[in-house]
């Protein structure tokens, strides 16, 4: 039986504001990238979102991004190798700790936005990245897009990657993300979603925005949990993964 991963980015409200519908959502996923205050989300969020998903037996993974709370994390911004290494480390260490405090391990890091758009094709980045997650305490896995940059520096530094597909996003030729806000990049039609991530799950396989046919072999599937729709699509996806005799559960 073919397995694969569901992972969802979480926790993103903060204080008195509110985004995505979580409770909903968690038992329909297998991993739930938390966010850590910098992109979204603070302390309190941080640890309701942690007990949620102690709640539904749902991996822990820590969710960075750049300190951009009023562009939520999706603005470029020019940093250094220091600098990314000192993000994921600052921002992962303390959803660690929090983990701890609640009996749970870290499973894994997943950077967000324009932190994992600008990583996933420079080596100096990607490597500064890796090196955060492999200081970590314990045998913490990198989420990174499949086919990238990102994912072949941190096999190399000794880190265990779980290459990521997504199911609502358009791909360019080269397996990249075609950049919110172009044409066709984000997918809103449900059934052209479970179509794509049951192709990517059993041929390893996606057509990008030109039509052209591109290697991707997810070993987890992102949900974006702040879209809307994103509990029919969670329960859409698992109705077809189930029919598709697919099981979903965490690396």
């Amino acid at each position: 039986m073919k397995t694969i991963d569901l992972n969802c980015d979480m926790g993103e409200s903060f204080g008195a504001w509110k985004m995505g519908a979580d409770a909903e959502v968690m038992p329909l996923v297998s991993s739930a990238n938390i966010a850590c205050g910098f992109h979204a989300g603070d302390g309190a969020t941080i640890r309701t979102t942690i007990d949620l998903a102690l709640e539904h037996g749902v991996a822990i993974g820590a969710h960075p991004g750049l300190p951009d709370l009023q562009g939520f994390g999706r603005r470029p911004m020019k940093i250094s190798p220091q600098e990314m290494y000192d993000l994921v480390l600052y921002q992962a260490g303390a959803l660690q700790a929090f983990a701890r405090v609640a009996g749970a391990p870290l499973h894994h890091v997943k950077c967000h936005g324009a932190l994992y758009n600008t990583a996933a094709g420079d080596e100096a980045l990607s490597d500064a990245m890796a090196r955060a997650v492999a200081d970590l305490d314990g045998d913490v896995m990198l989420y990174a897009l499949a086919g990238s940059t990102m994912a072949a520096v941190a096999r190399r530094r000794g880190v265990r990657v779980v290459a990521e597909g997504f199911a609502d996003r358009g791909y360019r030729d080269d397996g990249t993300l075609a950049p919110r806000g172009t044409p066709r990049a984000m997918i809103e039609d449900e059934t052209r979603a479970v179509m794509q991530a049951l192709a990517m799950v059993r041929e390893g396989s996606v057509i990008s925005i030109t039509g052209q046919p591109v290697t991707v072999v997810p070993g987890t599937l992102c949900l974006h949990g702040d879209q809307p729709g994103a509990v029919a699509f969670a329960r859409a996806l698992r109705s077809a993964f189930a029919t598709a005799g697919i099981e979903v559960e965490a690396p």
